[in-house]
């Protein structure tokens, strides 16, 4: 997962994990072990098309945030 990515679609969008939790669903702390890969649980497939339909992302989009690699 590219965290630096959504965390750019998240601020280009102004909006927090607080927001973003809201909208999925989910409590912050889950929210940031998912990003952060804390879990082995990653986002699931409804979570991801509901990011996907709040932030109006592409299928490219969503391919670099969740199935591309971070670069460090």
């Amino acid at each position: 997962m590219n965290k630096t990515a959504l965390r750019v679609v998240m601020m280009q969008n102004r909006e927090t994990y607080e927001d973003l939790a809201g909208v999925l669903g989910i409590a912050v702390p889950t929210l940031s072990d998912k990003i952060n890969e804390k879990t082995s649980r990653g986002f699931t497939q409804p979570e991801i098309a509901a990011i996907k339909d709040h932030y109006h992302l592409s299928a490219e989009q969503v391919d670099l945030i969740f199935f591309g690699s971070e670069v460090s």
